[in-house]
């Protein structure tokens, strides 16, 4: 039996006004909710304006995870804000540039 590896967001860390978090495991609709709030917590703060996302352990993300990186560009780009991805896998990047979020996330190494 397969088991479904949900994703989390797990290491943060916050240097002034940016927040970097590591994603892990699939992002769907089965494990969005979670990441969403997890997000929102890291942001919450008016002081943050960039949120740095690193995917590296991210195996998979489907429409929802794409909902879940605009949410996040919303919250962001109303405080001048920005969000950045880095360590996509090439599944990852592909969804990244067939959707067209990197007209509004920017790919950072």
């Amino acid at each position: 039996m397969n088991e479904q590896r949900y994703a989390t967001a797990g290491k943060a860390t916050v240097t002034r006004d940016t927040v970097t978090v590591q994603l892990e495991g699939e992002l769907d609709h089965c494990s969005a909710d979670r990441v969403r709030a997890s997000l929102d917590a890291l942001i919450a703060d008016q002081h943050v304006k960039r949120l740095v996302i690193d995917l590296n352990g991210l195996s998979f993300m489907d429409s929802s995870g794409i909902g879940v990186i605009i949410g996040r560009y919303r919250t962001l780009s109303r405080r001048n804000g920005s969000i950045a991805v880095r360590g996509l896998s090439p599944q990852v990047d592909r969804i990244f540039q067939m959707s067209g979020l990197y007209q509004i996330v920017e790919k950072c190494r």
